[in-house]
């Protein structure tokens, strides 16, 4: 086996073992700054859905109720505000999902599925929980959520959602008497569900790894090149040289030449000293001649 060829194994095996190494720990990296992308986009379309539903109880409820109309407005429902805007969203972005979903909703739009049914009851369950999140699979690829119980704390609530009989007439003109009623101070009715897809985010951080990876196996191929251009010229080529003038010596193949190899590295000091053995050894045969005369 050459030298070139055992340089060549090792640089091979050093290579790979470093694509490897190096594409675990970028991987690891895209999918973690991955993850945390969607999970910002979550919570931004959530707080984008709280800012919706506070501008509407401070500025656009009171302005309405000015109209003194016995008309029921949605307009004047927090929820509904907050569920048309991010309505309004999907027309671009219809994998993103934001629902205010609810077991006894006063809107049949707003009635939970089995996975928001889940997530309501573990709100229950756990009172003191402010938030969940996690990841659920879709019809377009993996999703992550985040939620909030919907939780009442304010007794006036309790005029649209408590007693039917209490309620306003155009809300029951609106949604009937049969959805909505019931609610208890202090209760999760429901939660606040924010949908935002991985799938996306999943595929620009795998692009971004094929191209890491590709200029990192280009520029190995690179160094290689440029490190088997270097052992030519430095190691191989004047060891080939040494061996060619010591086995010229060795079969008494008539006058060899000194070697020409400069430089004050460990080759050049090499062939200085086969130099000097070989000057040596014509010395001691031209004296063995002389004496045999």
């Amino acid at each position: 086996m050459s030298l070139r060829l055992k340089f060549n194994l090792i640089l091979i095996v050093t290579t790979v073992i470093g694509l490897l190494a190096a594409g675990l720990v970028s991987w690891q990296i895209l999918e973690r700054d991955a993850r945390a992308t969607v999970q910002r986009s979550a919570e931004m379309l959530l707080g984008g859905a709280l800012s919706v539903r506070k501008y509407t109880v401070d500025e656009i409820r009171p302005l309405l109720r000015q109209l003194d109309s016995d008309e029921f407005l949605p307009q004047t429902v927090p929820a509904y505000a907050a569920s048309q805007v991010i309505h309004n969203l999907q027309q671009n972005h219809p994998e993103y999902s934001y629902k205010e979903a609810a077991l006894n909703p006063t809107n049949p739009a707003n009635r939970a599925s089995d996975w928001e049914a889940d997530i309501i009851e573990w709100f229950r369950s756990h009172p003191d929980d402010k938030e969940l999140s996690g990841e659920r699979a879709t019809a377009t690829g993996s999703a992550l959520y985040i939620s909030r119980p919907i939780r009442i704390t304010n007794p006036k609530c309790l005029t649209c959602h408590g007693d039917p009989a209490a309620a306003p007439a155009a809300m029951k003109a609106r949604y009937g008497t049969t959805n909505g009623f019931g609610w208890k101070l202090n209760e999760v009715i429901g939660a606040q569900v924010v949908s935002v897809p991985q799938t996306v985010q999943e595929a620009a951080a795998w692009r971004q790894f094929l191209v890491f990876m590709g200029s990192l196996l280009a520029i190995f191929l690179v160094v290689g090149l440029v490190l088997n251009i270097l052992l030519h010229r430095f190691v191989t080529r004047p060891v080939a040289l040494i061996a060619e003038r010591a086995e010229a010596i060795s079969t008494g193949s008539g006058s060899v030449e000194e070697l020409d190899i400069g430089g004050n590295d460990e080759i050049g000091s090499l062939a200085r000293s086969f130099n000097r053995m070989q000057r040596s050894l014509n010395n001691a045969v031209k004296l063995l001649n002389e004496s045999m005369q």
